[in-house]
């Protein structure tokens, strides 16, 4: 994984239902990996999954990535490991070439992810639900007959105002 954050940098939030994995680049123990674009890419993608582990999401969640190259001539191998560590996750994506990166890194890969709050584990929604009592339907069923009646009364005045509306109208013609 990169190394620590320096102040105010922060590798992952959430925001809502949103993550936000901050550029991700290929370091593993404070240093760039070898491989150059290639190896780079794939450490940069080891190091965005941790990050997206770390807020209960996976790279399936993610909607959108933001990748920064410092050599588009290394476009096509950044492509091929990009494919390799996404599988068969294809997020939104733009890549934009850079004059440098942090830590003379060549690869940067940031990424927003999808993860509703409320979103129920698969276990949670194959649970069966709990079926109510008689006595709970009951009031159920006694406050509804009580609202209709509420209703129908504030409801009949106003007829009657239509009505004798229609009847003036009438009259003066």
């Amino acid at each position: 994984m990169a190394t620590a954050p320096h102040p105010p940098y922060t590798p992952v939030v959430r925001a809502g239902d949103w993550i936000i994995v901050s550029g991700q680049l290929g370091m593993k123990d404070g240093q760039l990996v070898s491989g150059g674009v290639a190896g780079q890419t794939a450490q940069a993608i080891v190091n965005l999954k941790a990050q997206l582990a770390s807020m209960g999401a996976s790279i399936s969640d993610i909607a959108k990535t933001l990748c920064f190259l410092t050599d588009m001539d290394t476009f096509a191998t950044f492509n091929e490991e990009y494919a390799n560590g996404f599988g068969t996750a294809r997020p939104a994506r733009s890549t934009i070439g850079v004059a440098s990166l942090p830590f003379g890194g060549a690869v940067e890969i940031e990424a927003w992810a999808y993860k509703p709050l409320g979103a129920k584990s698969a276990a949670a929604k194959s649970a069966p639900k709990k079926k109510s009592t008689k006595k709970a339907a009951g009031k159920k069923t006694a406050a509804k007959k009580v609202v209709k009646k509420k209703t129908a009364a504030k409801r009949a005045p106003a007829k009657k105002k239509a009505a004798a509306k229609k009847s003036n109208v009438r009259r003066k013609k």
